[in-house]
């Protein structure tokens, strides 16, 4: 979930102020009963309770067997009597259920009593457990409050970003309806009612480009129909075999360029004017011809055709491509788009 979480931020708020609540609670607490007692031992007993308040201000680690040894040390010399010495007590004890989890809470608050019992009796035992438990079910319950909380605003940010995206995507889904009637539905009119064919393989590929424009994730585009444009649109008597493979139009994009690219190339080097073009399931396309062929290793570098018209291109949108030829037995061109 992103962000910080109510209930972490609430409950680490509470852990954090409980002993310096703790802490000065006791120092006024002892304050009133060095004035009540009079005596220097109050008085020696306040700077006492003072001192050891700095471990509830600054070393929380050890703020609670500080708490522990202060109340002890207040009930042996006190007698455990006296509303100074109770005050201190369940101060101490309710402050501990916010600072600390059960497992370490349980065992002190029962060791704390159990001294405070063996010093002044069961008297204050009842007050003690019961104002302990109250600040528990206190903790939990705002605890569980502020996880609710979560929850609901968890929620309502859930159903916020789903909106947000069944408006985008409503509003893409338009646009891209809209760029289709504009171009593709134009140029199926076109050929419906007799258009040139060359001038409709022109425009269908002008239509391609700007459907790619629209991005991978907008819409598909028969991969087969596409190539199968090209082929005709080539110079050469090309044999087409082509199945329907819908791909994304960017990728429609990077086979068209690719395989007319190739079969420029039969055209100017192959020494045949013979081509054959598969188009099967899975993106797989084949070029091929029975040319003179050559060997690809010795193409040179500054010939980017094969390398930054074919391959750089398939690459590009996540595809490969292959070469396979020798001279005297033509060549193969194998294509591939890892759809799945």
């Amino acid at each position: 979930m992103p962000g910080v979480l109510l209930e972490a931020r609430l409950l680490a708020t509470v852990s954090r102020l409980a002993g310096p609540v703790r802490g000065a609670g006791v120092v006024l607490i002892s304050l009133f009963g060095a004035f009540s007692t009079g005596s220097a031992l109050g008085w020696a007993l306040f700077a006492f309770v003072a001192v050891t308040a700095v471990a509830d201000f600054r070393l929380p680690r050890v703020a609670l067997p500080v708490a522990f040894v202060r109340v002890v040390s207040l009930s042996v010399v006190l007698g455990g009597e006296g509303q100074w010495v109770l005050t201190v007590l369940t101060t101490t004890l309710i402050t501990w259920q916010w600072q600390w989890p059960l497992r370490v809470t349980v065992p002190a608050t029962a060791a704390l009593l159990a001294v405070q019992v063996a010093v002044a009796g069961p008297g204050v035992l009842v007050r003690a457990v019961l104002e302990s438990v109250l600040a528990r079910v206190a903790y939990e319950l705002l605890r569980r409050s502020s996880r609710r909380v979560d929850v609901v605003r968890e929620r309502a940010a859930e159903q916020s970003r789903a909106a947000a995206v069944a408006l985008d995507r409503g509003r893409r889904e338009r646009e891209y309806l809209a760029l289709l009637h504009d171009t593709a539905a134009a140029t199926f009119l076109m050929a419906a009612h007799g258009g040139d064919p060359v001038a409709v393989a022109a425009q269908a590929r002008r239509d391609l480009v700007v459907l790619a424009e629209r991005g991978e994730a907008e819409g598909t585009v028969d991969l087969g129909a596409a190539l199968a444009a090209v082929a005709r649109d080539s110079g050469l008597a090309v044999r087409v075999s082509a199945e329907v493979v819908p791909v994304p139009a960017g990728v429609a994009l990077a086979f068209v360029r690719a395989v007319r690219e190739l079969l420029v190339n039969v055209e100017r080097h192959a020494g045949t004017r013979e081509a054959e073009l598969t188009v099967s399931r899975g993106a797989v396309v084949i070029v091929r011809d029975a040319g003179q062929g050559f060997v690809p290793g010795d193409v040179p570098e500054h010939r980017r055709g094969l390398r930054g018209s074919v391959a750089d291109r398939l690459r590009a949108v996540g595809g490969a491509a292959s070469i396979d030829s020798e001279p005297g037995r033509g060549t193969t061109a194998s294509l591939v788009w890892p759809h799945d």
